[in-house]
């Protein structure tokens, strides 16, 4: 297989929902997902059968995993595993970028 080459600053923002937009890469194996949230976005709780790390790039949030509560700030990150019931909220009154990896590779994503 070749390389495969991209920059999340050339590609498109795809809205998700209200307050919620994406933006999102593949190889084979795995999926890197950008996450924009503004504040006051709905959570949607959801789970899914792909392990999902999630770094926050900007801004506070709160990761709703399996009825525990976690706050990560600018750095931060977290491993959800997968099939559990997960969702994030944004803290304060400033937008959030996480970045999440999922594994195995979300097609519907990329």
């Amino acid at each position: 297989m070749d390389a495969i080459l991209a920059n999340f600053e050339d590609m498109d923002w795809f809205d998700v929902r209200d307050g919620v937009r994406r933006k999102a890469f593949s190889g084979d194996g795995a999926t890197i997902a950008m996450h924009e949230l503004l504040p006051g976005h709905e959570p949607r709780p959801h789970d899914h059968p792909y392990e999902q790390i999630v770094y926050v790039a900007e801004g506070e949030m709160d990761f709703h995993v399996g009825g525990k509560v976690h706050r990560l700030t600018k750095g931060g990150l977290l491993v959800i595993p997968p099939n559990v019931r997960h969702h994030g909220v944004v803290v304060g009154d400033r937008p959030a970028i996480n970045i999440d990896i999922f594994t195995p590779r979300r097609a519907e994503y990329a």
